[in-house]
């Protein structure tokens, strides 16, 4: 035998419908408008129990061991000059700065 459904309970399921649909069209008009401001993911230059270090003369970098001293051509970064996440003020600044072997910060020879 068929299920029927009375007029006023299909007219609540339609309205209850729409009131989602209305719902979900306004979150994803938010979404585009806002290009998600505020939801940026930031990733952090090194893992937790590590820090970041940098070549003396160049541009790259490593993370070390909070337990361990720098190794061999890398040194810390000066202190309040440390990126703490990819892309940060610090981050870009050292892609065209590093040290000397005196611990001098000059302009990257190959940052070209």
């Amino acid at each position: 035998m068929p299920h029927r459904t009375s007029q006023s309970t299909a007219a609540v399921r339609r309205g209850g419908i729409r009131v989602v649909t209305a719902a979900l069209a306004s979150a994803a008009a938010v979404v585009v408008l806002t290009g998600c401001a505020g939801l940026e993911y930031k990733e952090d230059i090194c893992s937790s129990g590590e820090y970041p270090v940098m070549s003396v003369g160049g541009t790259g970098g490593a993370c070390v061991s909070d337990k361990k001293d720098p190794p061999a051509g890398f040194v810390r970064y000066p202190k309040g000059k440390v990126p703490q996440q990819v892309d940060d003020k610090w981050d870009v600044y050292w892609n065209t700065h590093t040290v000397d072997k005196d611990g001098n910060i000059i302009d990257a020879p190959d940052a070209g």
